[in-house]
């Protein structure tokens, strides 16, 4: 093959001067495997959405059934995030009480005389606020998973309607 023709499509004639084959060149080769990459994310989003439909359609009569456990979902997040609120809250007490404790001692008390700050005391005062980050962070999280809930049970809906054929 000419050096000018590599990487080129190239036709593959017998001697009549009939095509046997083709052979691919880069380029044909390069949109072949996108093609073929395209339909097989294509094939398996159609089956995940198949599945999917084949889960609603099983799982609930009514679409009362999907809105009932949505709630009962939300419900449950919800009395998460309470639970969550309150140990910040007796979280944020507690790093009150140390901050007061703290006070006394050097480097944040005034006096010339304080003594050292205890390591127990410092190692409380960072461990209370580490866990404050965290729960904190949790909250966050709450609310997304509320949101993502109900976008989720939102889209549930609306293709189990479709699927039944309801308005």
């Amino acid at each position: 093959m000419p050096s000018g023709c590599q990487g080129q499509d190239t036709e593959v004639l017998n001697g009549h001067g009939m095509v046997l084959r083709v052979i691919e060149g880069d380029q044909t080769r390069a949109a072949r495997i996108s093609r073929e990459v395209a339909e097989a994310k294509e094939r398996r989003q159609r089956q995940e959405r198949e599945q999917r439909d084949r889960m609603l359609i099983e799982t609930y009569e009514n679409v009362a059934d999907i809105e009932r456990l949505r709630d009962q979902r939300i419900e449950l997040l919800v009395a998460q995030r309470r639970v969550t609120e309150l140990t910040i809250a007796n979280m944020r007490e507690r790093q009150s009480r140390l901050e007061s404790q703290v006070a006394r001692f050097k480097p944040y008390s005034n006096k010339p005389n304080a003594p050292a700050l205890p390591d127990h005391l410092a190692e409380d005062m960072v461990n209370t606020v580490k866990s404050l980050q965290v729960y904190e962070a949790s909250l966050e999280k709450n609310l997304a998973e509320q949101a993502d809930v109900k976008s989720t049970f939102t889209a549930d809906i609306k293709r189990f309607k479709e699927l039944k054929g309801i308005k």
